[in-house]
């Protein structure tokens, strides 16, 4: 066969032009330098060889074209819109013009139109922003304009959303016209209509609907076509996700409320019926039969009886029939005809029913596999009864009534079978199959989106018979058959497409739903009724529709496998077949050859325009309808005699001379053609590409219906890893069919409109094609249909296995890979070599160049492989056999062997794509490839070629026969690793590019030696065969560790979980480890409830941290703070034992209480002295909340034994031996004294200093502060080197700041990042001498590293915060504990001073003077100013502890000291705050006249809301208000410098207020100042301000005490002293 230019069927592939003699220039842009050369079109009636194509001349190229009844509209490049034709709107304008003459629409000039569309009388334009423009015939609304009978000229049309206020335009996508009607596709993907009639699908009776009405029934689908016939609708709807089509079934219908299904109950049968038709047009769903005789009850399934495309001779019965119908049971009459049918003529009528093509219909399984039609599944229980009665007609139905009432069933459901009368018209009838492909069509679910092949495929009967008697009739064999449970479905098309494609593709999960009138049967529903409202076609709802087109009276789908389906009124043979009936979709007979492939159809009154592949690339055109005479007028529609037609879709002869035809359109009588000429090759290129897309589609669907279905049917014939095999490659499989599918479909889009590459998909996101290619998997099964398989495997050999022929077919794709970097780098000769479009497309066909060749290199490996194990040992195969293992080298030639192996030794090592296998006779060891290292050894110290092989757990080395063997080895061991490290076959390119893999690397491992770690697996960082970096090991027992290794060992921060049998609860450690072991600062939670957080070492608890036990409800909940060596709590440290409500504070020995110590309970009670064996026995003291008080000796806790003092509160004493527990009775051989009877001095000294017996201030904590100086680097305190203790800094902190970035549950905020980065830099300041500036950056970075956890300073200042509050917090707030907390906080300045001073050696020691600058008063003066948040201005120049230290710690630790305060200031200041209320009841006049202020400073007028008030008697709290307010900030600082300052800034508001009314150069005496001061600090009402002068007293800076300040205080504190015994009088 010869193409148009002459080119052989053999190169139909290759270039084929049909102009090849012209030359043309084409730019690099992909567009021609002329016009003349794009969008040409021709125009055409009927089909005859005659006829020959107008070509309609155009200034510019034809983008898109649509016809109407006796016109057509065109759009052209850059938005124009032309008519031609008869326009009668048109009034005062050309009224015709003939189809080579277009007229301008003019009044469109301005607008940028992108669609057009034309009705039988009427026409619409859409604009570039979504505007709707109609002119034409509007006497039923078509045009949407009111009023007005024909519009003349384009005028917009408002598509308004009236449910949103304001009202909003909507943005519209398509148009579509019918006669009476149109139809919008708005952005939302929604449907409008106006117009008149039934099929606007609208809920209305009121016609025209001239305004633009939402079609609420589609409403929530996504609609992404509509088309328009004379009187009906079609709509392409996306299918449902599977969630939302999966919906309970209703009973009732939803419009019409009446019920779906009628149950009627007979003597001995019930028959249910889902005859339900709605008025409205919303159709029923379906419900399975249910057939009951004598309680037995048998539900059946939905299956498809008949193939699409069968003809037949009958006569099908005519719709009004069933009226007359009202039983589906015989009357006498009908017995008695029955008597006189024969044999042969019932066994004629289930011959039709069943079907002549299905010659396996008794097959419950499988059919025939007839190419072109989908396998039919046959399961129901009715195919089985029917097959069974059909096999039996020969014997006589034994029953007559029974087998009476099965005949007359056919006839009530399928009129036509058995002699009745046909359609009056002259159609051909259509056998009794058909009419239940008519019933099939009317039932099911309304949206079928499932993917399930199975179920895609099972569409059965809708009317469910029920057949009394039969029962009895059905051979039992195929009763079992029919019961048989069917084989697990297996999903052959992705539920929802690929994610990867989502919106980049067409969608090919979809459905057509049509409405309007249906007379003619163009509704696809399997009768002649109208529908009010859009109704799913089911049976098109599995076959991938992408496309669809209305006629007057017919419509068509077409399918991504390039299939027509058609359907409505055939009268002139425009279905493309003649089987009837014609109102359920059928096949177009146009696939005449393998070859021929329709992807554009165009439908227009009584006639069909079908765009398809030929033999070679160029399109060809097919015509099926009705044929029009010259000059002869056209014919009505609804009048054919006299004129011929076709039977089937016809070639129409001149269609390679057009050129590339980019799209069809019909109307009328009229055809039209649009068509590009070959320009550089470069429209033919795309043509082919796409034309070699679709047809690479139709043949994975064939193998995927004829070889993947069958195979997955017969799974439970296989072995279990078969079918796993199976399923994985069908799913594999059926990914990269569904992806071809929609690829196909954009590509014909893209010729449909642009004809462009540069948005082709497999360019702009190769991606998608590159993974799904390198998902799919090969594998090899054995099929049982060798013809089939030859034919789709395009082989011409003979006699070749079926498995060679299968492996051959699941080959395809990767053959299809060369032929897109063939197409794309054809496409990229039509472009200059340094355009950047010919780059684009070089690198789009290397991708895919890359990927074939990798992929064929793989399927040499699966080769290579599958040869050796067919000569491999058949012991070892099993073992070592995997489906992805595949093999690289092996030493069977002896040329690789073991260093110090015997002598009859025999090592075969075999190296494949994982690992490498080390076989010895009949054992074999397996070193995986990712946790496998390789090095030659040098040859010139040994002589030998060898190889060290280091793995996790042996070292070996092996030695080659010669130099290049050992290179070879070497070479591909290295690249074997690389390739498994990265995942071999995730990129086609790259792989064995580098000389050697990383030593350092990411792998999984299982060990089986290592005693520590049998049988565990680790999965993380490896570094020459050892664990190094961050991982994970598992244990079979439970135990998981997480964390960093180093040198195969545990090192560095880890999780730990190890389960504990016993409690059915795990240990979990969460710290830092050393050499596998826990090391370092750590929390442990045991599986008891315990839960320790602080140091470790070698597995213990060493060191600082702190223990708590049990929860607060539980049996003995406490809680340790302090020092532990070896497991044991050794060192100082605080017990609170919250069940008996004691807190011990002291001295521990072996998890015991020894030494000196402290005990204070919650009732008061308070003990310090000396412990032995965890006992209080020693000297001591004991003090009860009385201030009775014990001192002397004890044996026991709270046990007196031996000598003593006990002293009462009034002063009496007993001094002798006491023995016997403390508070419940005590015996005393001693004296009593009673010191108030004699004036002795001697005894009023009597009172107990406490705190002596206790443990010093500076032993406490002393392992906190040496952990702090160990981080530093000091094996001791000041014993370090100065610049080793920076670098450990910054060390912790950068390893700190990782080690927070790696876990996503501590992450830090950015403020604290930018802190840490601070932090990490050396500061220059600690080098050189010392001076205000300095100092004042060095007092900033420790402010900011003790607030920063993660810096040794930082955490120090945490455990102290802790331990302080641990101690003095809850029982430990004792106020005879006062003394030793301050000396505790004393002790905490004392050693971080030291801290300090080791890492800025040139600070001065304690008391020490900063030099003053030598720069002018102006820099002294702000230097000072610098300081005064944490520092009196004076001195500033004086280097102190308390100055630099305390503004950063006592913040923290202030709570429980200042509660400590509270407590033993209370009594006193009780009396204070009294004395305090009843002096402020008196106004500020008598307040201060009683306090002796001198009435000169008095304030005459003081501000009241801005403004001056004179202060009368009456006036209370308004003198000296500024200053109250201030005194009253004492209670919000913290330091004592603060709180000095707070007293300073007092006294100058003060002054301030005396000097507005005296003299400027007044100055205080403290005479004058005093009674003014007190009578501030009366009206600041400070209610603990007793604690405050004593925490001030206590924490002051010394060198402040003799100053400014120090007066300043000692007057507040006098105050003080003076309101307590202040008398009122």
């Amino acid at each position: 066969m010869l193409c148009q230019c002459g080119c052989s069927e053999s190169l139909r592939h290759d270039l084929c032009l049909t102009d090849c003699l012209l030359l043309y220039v084409f730019s690099s842009s992909g567009k021609e330098d002329s016009s003349g050369e794009r969008g040409l079109l021709h125009t055409w009636k009927g089909y005859s060889y005659s006829v020959t194509p107008e070509r309609v001349l155009l200034s510019r190229p034809v983008l898109q074209a649509a016809l109407g009844t006796r016109h057509g509209i065109l759009l052209v490049e850059g938005g124009q819109v032309y008519s031609f034709g008869e326009f009668p709107w048109k009034q005062s304008q050309v009224s015709e013009a003939g189809p080579l003459k277009p007229v301008l629409e003019s009044a469109l000039s301005g607008q940028r139109v992108i669609a057009v569309a034309a009705g039988s009388f009427h026409s619409g334009a859409l604009t570039e922003d979504g505007g709707v423009h109609m002119w034409g015939e509007n006497s039923f609304g078509q045009c949407g304009l009111s009023s007005l009978a024909v519009v003349p000229n384009p005028t917009p049309v408002a598509v308004l959303d009236l449910d949103t206020s304001p009202p909003h335009t909507i943005r519209v996508l398509e148009l579509a016209c019918g006669e009476q009607h149109s139809l919008a596709l708005s952005a939302q993907h929604e449907v409008w209509a106006w117009g008149s009639g039934c099929q606007l699908g609208l809920v209305t009776t009121i016609f025209p609907v001239w305004k633009p009405q939402k079609v609420e029934h589609l409403v929530g689908r996504h609609v992404l076509q509509v088309a328009c016939g004379a009187f009906h609708s079609l709509a392409l709807v996306r299918c449902l996700p599977p969630q939302e089509s999966r919906r309970p079934l209703p009973d009732k219908c939803g419009q019409c409320h009446q019920l779906l299904y009628t149950m009627t109950d007979k003597e001995d049968h019930v028959i249910i019926s889902d005859s339900h038709y709605c008025p409205l047009g919303v159709e029923s769903p379906p419900l399975g039969l249910q057939m009951a005789q004598n309680g037995e009850v048998l539900t059946t399934t939905d299956s498809d009886i008949a193939a699409a495309g069968t003809d037949s001779d009958q006569a099908v019965g005519g719709v009004g029939a069933a009226g007359s119908r009202n039983s589906p049971y015989p009357d006498d009459q009908a017995v008695k005809e029955y008597l006189k049918l024969s044999d042969t003529s019932l066994l004629h009528i289930f011959a039709h029913l069943v079907g002549d093509k299905q010659t396996l219909f008794l097959d419950l399984l499988t059919s025939d596999l007839i190419p072109g039609v989908m396998p039919v599944t046959t399961s129901s229980a009715l195919n089985s009864l029917v097959s069974s009665c059909a096999s039996a007609v020969g014997e006589r139905v034994v029953s007559t009534y029974e087998a009476l009432s099965l005949k007359k069933m056919i006839n009530y459901y399928y009129p036509g079978v058995g002699g009745v009368a046909g359609v009056p018209g002259g159609v051909p009838g259509g056998p009794a199959e058909e009419r239940v492909r008519l019933e099939e069509s009317m039932q099911g679910k309304k949206s079928c989106s499932t993917g399930d092949i199975r179920e895609e495929e099972a569409e059965g009967l809708s009317r469910r018979l029920s057949l009394p008697g039969l029962l009895s009739q059905v051979s039992p064999r195929l009763l079992r058959r029919a019961s048989r449970p069917r084989v697990r479905a297996v999903p052959l098309t992705p539920v929802g497409g690929l994610p990867e494609a989502g919106e980049l593709l067409p969608s090919l999960q979809t459905e057509v739903w049509s409405w309007g009138r249906g007379e003619e049967g163009q509704l696809g529903h399997g009768d002649n009724l109208p529908r009010l409202q859009p109704l799913c076609i089911k049976c098109l709802s599995s076959k991938e529709v992408v496309l669809v087109a209305a006629g007057a009276h017919h419509s068509l789908a077409l399918t991504a496998q390039s299939q027509v389906f058609s359907w409505g009124s055939n009268s002139s043979g425009q279905l493309g077949h003649m089987a009837s009936p014609t109102t359920i979709p059928r096949l177009a007979k146009v696939r005449l050859s393998e070859g021929i492939r329709v992807w554009d159809v165009g439908a227009g009154a009584q006639h069909t325009l079908l765009l398809a592949d030929g033999d070679c690339y160029q399109p060809i055109l097919y015509y099926s309808g009705q044929q029009v005479k010259d000059g002869v007028q056209d014919a009505p529609q609804d009048q054919t005699e006299g004129y011929s037609y076709t039977q089937q879709p016809v070639l129409l002869p001149f269609c390679m001379n057009l050129g590339y035809v980019s799209g069809v359109f019909a109307g009328g009588q009229s055809c039209v053609a649009l068509a590009d000429r070959n320009v550089m090759g470069f429209i033919a290129s795309l043509h082919e590409l796409a034309s070699a897309e679709r047809k690479f589609y139709c043949k994975l669907s064939s193998v995927k219906n004829h070889i993947l279905r069958p195979l997955l049917d017969l799974g439970e014939n296989y072995r279990p890893a078969s079918t796993v095999l199976l399923r994985s490659l069908a799913r594999c499989y059926s990914h990269l069919c569904h992806l071809t599918g929609q690829h196909s479909a954009s590509l014909t889009a893209n010729l449909r409109r642009r004809r462009e590459f540069k948005n082709l998909v497999m360019l702009e996101h190769a991606s998608i094609f590159l993974d799904t290619y390198n998902e799919y998997v090969q594998l090899e099964f054995f099929g049982k249909c060798p013809e089939l398989l030859q034919r789709l495997a395009e082989s011409s050999e003979e006699n070749i296995p079926l498995s060679d022929l299968l492996v051959t077919l699941f080959y395809l794709p990767m053959r299809h890979l060369h032929e897109y970097g063939r197409l794309l780098l054809k496409l990229g000769t039509c472009f200059e070599v340094s355009s950047v479009d010919y780059q684009k497309l070089q690198d789009g066909c290397s991708k895919f160049e890359a990927l074939a060749l990798h992929l064929k290199r793989r399927r040499k490996e699966a080769e290579y492989t599958y040869h050796f194990w067919k000569s491999f040992p058949g012991k070892m195969t099993d073992s070592l056999r995997k489906p992805r293992r595949r093999l690289i080298c092996e030493s069977s030639n002896k040329a690789l062997t073991l260093q110090n192996s015997g002598r009859f030794s025999v090592n075969w090592f075999i190296l494949f794509n994982d690992a490498l296998v080390h076989a010895q006779f009949s054992t074999h060891h397996v070193f995986p490839l990712a946790t496998l290292w390789v090095e030659p050894i040098p040859e010139e110290n040994t002589g030998l070629h060898g190889l060290k092989v280091v793995s996790p757990e042996e070292t070996f080395t092996l030695l080659a026969c010669s130099s290049m063997e050992k290179a070879k080895w070497l070479r591909s061991i290295n690249q074997a690793v690389d390739q498994a490290m990265s995942g071999a076959g995730q990129s086609g390119s790259g792989a064995g590019q580098r000389a050697e893999p990383p030593i350092s690397r990411t792998a999984s491992y299982t060990f089986y030696k290592d005693s520590r770690l049998k049988e565990a697996t680790y999965e993380g960082r490896w570094l020459a065969g050892k664990p190094n970096g961050r991982g994970v090991v598992k244990w079979l027992d439970g135990r998981i560790y997480t964390g960093t290794f180093k040198n195969g060992l545990e090192d560095g921060f880890g999780d730990y979980v190890m389960p504990s049998k016993t409690l059915n609860l795990n240990d979990h450690y969460q710290g830092h480890w050393k050499e596998g072991k826990m090391h370092g600062i750590g929390t442990y939670k045991y599986a008891t409830g315990e839960l320790y957080d602080g140091s470790f070492q070698d597995n213990m608890r060493h060191g600082h941290g702190m223990l708590r036990s049990g929860t607060l409800n539980s049996s003995s909940p406490s809680v340790f703070i302090g020092q532990w060596v070896h497991d044991k709590k050794t060192g100082y440290g605080v017990f609170d034992d919250i069940t008996r409500g004691e807190k011990y504070m002291g001295m521990w020995q072996d998890d015991q209480r020894q030494g000196t110590g402290v005990i204070v309970t919650q009732f008061g009670l308070y003990y310090e002295g000396a412990f032995n064996n965890n006992k209080m026995q020693g000297t001591g003291v004991l003090l009860s909340e009385d201030n009775t008080t014990y001192e002397g000796e004890f044996s026991e806790d709270w046990t007196l034994n031996g000598k003593g003092v006990l002293t009462m509160p009034n002063g009496d004493y007993f001094e002798g031996s006491f023995t016997g527990e403390w508070g419940s009775g005590l015996k005393v051989t001693g004296s009593f004294f009673k010191p108030n009877l004699y004036d002795s001095d001697g005894d009023k000294g009597r009172a107990v200093k406490l705190g002596r017996l206790a443990v010093r201030p500076e032993e406490k904590w002393r392992v906190v502060f040496e952990e702090c100086w160990m981080r530093l680097g000091c094996e001791a305190p000041g014993q370090g080197e100065n610049q080793r203790a920076w670098e450990n800094i910054a060390v912790a902190l950068t390893t700190s700041r990782r080690q927070h970035r790696d876990s996503p549950e501590m992450n830090l905020s950015r403020t604290q990042n930018r802190t840490l980065e601070s932090l990490e830099f050396i500061p220059q300041q600690h080098v050189g001498p010392v001076t205000m500036e300095k100092y004042d950056s060095i007092r900033r970075y420790l402010i900011k590293a003790c607030d920063t956890p993660l810096h040794p300073l930082g955490r120090l200042m945490e455990t102290l915060v802790a331990v302080y509050r641990m101690t003095y917090v809850g029982v430990g707030a004792n106020r005879r504990l006062l003394l030793q907390a301050v000396n505790e906080i004393m002790s905490y300045l004392a050693r971080i001073f030291q801290l300090v001073r080791f890492l800025f050696p040139d600070l001065p020691e304690e008391g020490g003077a900063i030099p003053e600058p030598s720069s002018d008063p102006q820099d002294k003066k702000d230097s000072n100013c610098a300081d005064t948040q944490l520092e009196s201005p004076k001195p500033g120049r004086v280097v102190s502890s308390s100055a630099l230290l305390l503004p950063v710690l006592l913040p923290r630790l202030y709570p429980p000291l200042f509660t400590l305060y509270a407590l033993e200031k209370e009594r006193e200041d009780d009396v204070y705050w009294e004395c305090v209320l009843r002096l402020n009841k008196q106004p500020d006049v008598a307040l201060l006249a009683f306090l002796g202020v001198q009435h000169k400073f008095w304030p005459v007028s003081v501000p009241v809301l801005g403004e001056k008030t004179e202060v009368v008697s009456s006036t209370k709290d308004a003198c000296f208000a500024s200053a109250t307010e201030t005194l009253q900030q004492i209670s919000t600082t913290f330091t004592p410098s603060d709180k000095l300052q707070v007293i300073q800034l007092t006294f100058e508001e003060i002054t301030k207020e005396v000097m507005s009314s005296l003299e400027d150069n007044f100055l205080w005496s403290m005479d004058d100042l005093f009674p003014v001061f007190l009578y501030v600090v009366l009206r600041a009402r400070i209610r603990n301000l007793g604690s405050e002068v004593s925490l001030i007293e206590d924490l002051m800076d010394p060198c402040v005490q003799h100053g400014e300040h120090g007066i300043m205080f000692t007057t507040l504190k006098a105050c003080y002293y003076q309101i307590q015994h202040e008398k009122t009088t």
